[in-house]
């Protein structure tokens, strides 16, 4: 759901498609953390070094703090941050760049060539 919301613009297949690599690539070869509220799961970072691989927050508590606190522990935990964010995903570069990422390249192509530009960005600690 909340990757839905995030990127419509990338369509249903590509969704799925990344969704599959997510849960058999990235996340058994990530460090995740979960932020939970009542026992209740909200949120999760996966790292990959001091590159996040993805960060989602359950879209019914979006805006209350979960992202920023799984981003912080990240931090603390690793020094320095990057990663890379769609550029269409307006919502999300303006969350980085509140934290105080920084833009540090752009390519016109997603990981499979495909006409998605991506920012890479960093945040030092």
């Amino acid at each position: 759901m909340a990757s839905r919301q995030a990127h419509p613009f990338l369509g249903e297949e590509k969704l799925l498609s990344q969704r599959q690599l997510i849960e058999a690539e990235y996340l058994p070869n990530s460090e995740t953390w979960v932020a939970c509220n009542q026992d209740k799961p909200v949120g999760f970072i996966g790292l990959m070094g001091k590159f996040i691989g993805g960060l989602f927050v359950d879209p019914g508590v979006q805006g209350l703090g979960v992202g920023r606190l799984l981003v912080t522990h990240a931090l603390t935990l690793k020094g320095s941050l990057e990663l890379e964010v769609y550029a269409a995903n307006e919502n999300a570069v303006c969350f980085y760049s509140r934290l105080g990422f920084s833009e540090v390249s752009r390519r016109k192509q997603d990981d499979e060539g495909l006409p998605f530009e991506n920012l890479r960005m960093r945040l030092a600690g």
